[in-house]
């Protein structure tokens, strides 16, 4: 048996080959299906499956676009009331692949559709789970993601019951030894504690992992549905496109259009994805900065609208292709009005801030802190402060008094340069300035 991992950092998303006898099965695939079409000819095997643990809410799959090239049969829980050609894979189920059989396991409680997939050898010795947003290395999924989406939906606290037996009464079960895949690494918002270990093992998970520890039930809804972080405005969307299955991405992202300054439609989103001291030398008026980094689709998702069109600004065309593949990443290539080359006119510039003058005098500022409401809690900086996350800005500038200078700031810049470049763009306050990585010297 061969197990590889394919693992997106930008999304820390992981996905899996299965591989034995010429056979191959794919868990949770990531949007773009050549990985896996590579993978399969490299190693001279058929790809004969695809398995989707549930409707991912952070991804958009490739499940029905391999399906459709390859032939593969999707499995997936009946519970899903998929629209695509698909299998049904639920407990006791089971898949012959090679000399292996791959078994399901359903375990709500992060959705209430996801599964756990059990590869077992020709012997009936338990081998690794592959474990979905269900079991993460030091975490697991967070319950609050299909309150209003999917073909079920449930309360967060009752899925974090459904979580708490699908744990205590399978996963905690099973051998010590076992290999536990999970879909997430560090930094996916589907969690709130992950290691930065890509596996691991039942056994430790038993030990280290918090939420699999001594507790009753009452205590571990509790524990499950506080803190968790910001949910990203997509993920619902994305939800229900992997319900119904995605478009072929390379298809898609060839029906993106290149335009020029003067085609540019009027009150459409501008999104500059060039890092943000080029954007603050010169950029077009009313463009948000959303530099591309790691993140970049996160923060896409984050604060541009599912169905919201956007232009897409870089300044090369490799640089554009590199965006418009990571938007596909979360099914806003639909939302891609155009992409553009930066122009050399009719730009404007930001307002240059004097660090020394603030640093002596912040109560002449209007200071904006636009971290998330648990890093404002834990480490706060400045006393009087107006606290608005970035994923809510655009709603809620209007919140913001304009009679003074306007300062926003993160944790390091990032989010700052976006923040920043949103107020500027809605309101007509004399100077916005971004803080940007100088906040670490105001951080205790």
């Amino acid at each position: 048996m061969i197990i590889h991992q394919f693992y997106d950092k930008g999304l820390a998303h992981g996905s899996y080959a299965i591989i034995s006898q010429g056979k191959m099965a794919v868990v949770d695939p990531g949007r773009d299906p050549q990985p896996y079409y590579d993978f399969s000819a490299e190693h001279g095997a058929e790809l004969v499956a695809v398995i989707e643990t549930h409707p991912h809410a952070d991804f958009v799959s490739s499940h029905l676009e391999i399906h459709q090239q390859t032939g593969a049969t999707i499995y997936v829980s009946k519970l899903v009331g998929a629209a695509y050609p698909h299998q049904t894979f639920d407990d006791g189920d089971t898949i012959e692949l090679g000399d292996i059989v791959l078994k399901a396991i359903n375990t709500p409680g992060h959705s209430p559709d996801s599964i756990c997939i059990i590869a077992e050898d020709d012997m009936g010795l338990h081998k690794v789970i592959f474990t979905g947003d269900t079991l993460f290395v030091g975490d697991v999924g967070r319950p609050d993601l299909r309150e209003s989406v999917g073909n079920i939906t449930a309360k967060k606290e009752e899925l974090a019951k459904q979580m708490y037996h699908s744990t205590r009464e399978k996963l905690m079960t099973l051998p010590a030894d076992m290999i536990v895949y999970p879909a997430h690494g560090p930094g996916s918002l589907c969690g709130k504690n992950m290691s930065p270990d890509l596996q691991s093992t039942i056994g430790r998970e038993l030990r280290e992992n918090y939420a699999l520890q001594l507790m009753d039930e009452v205590e571990f809804v509790n524990l499950l549905t506080t803190d968790q972080p910001f949910v990203p405005r997509y993920f619902g969307y994305d939800v229900d496109l992997n319900k119904q299955g995605a478009a072929p991405f390379e298809e898609s992202l060839k029906a993106i259009p290149q335009v020029k300054p003067n085609e540019l439609v009027e009150g459409v989103l501008l999104i500059d994805a060039r890092f943000e001291k080029q954007f603050k030398h010169a950029h077009i008026k009313g463009s948000i900065n959303l530099q591309n980094g790691d993140k970049f689709e996160t923060w896409l998702g984050s604060i541009v609208n599912p169905g919201e069109p956007f232009y897409l600004i870089a300044h090369d065309n490799q640089t554009l292709d590199i965006l418009v593949r990571k938007a596909a990443k979360i099914g806003y290539e639909q939302n891609i009005k155009g992409v553009m080359l930066m122009p050399d006119n009719g730009l404007q510039r930001s307002a240059d801030l004097d660090l020394n003058y603030f640093s002596r005098h912040p109560e002449d500022y209007t200071i904006v802190d636009i971290r998330n409401y648990n890093e404002v809690k834990d480490t706060p900086i400045f006393a009087n402060s107006i606290n608005i996350p970035l994923p809510q800005l655009r709603e809620r500038v209007a919140e913001i008094p304009t009679d003074k200078p306007i300062i926003v700031h993160c944790a390091a810049g990032y989010r700052s340069a976006a923040g920043s470049s949103i107020i500027a763009a809605q309101t007509d306050a004399n100077a916005v300035y971004d803080l940007g990585e100088a906040i670490k010297d105001f951080m205790i």
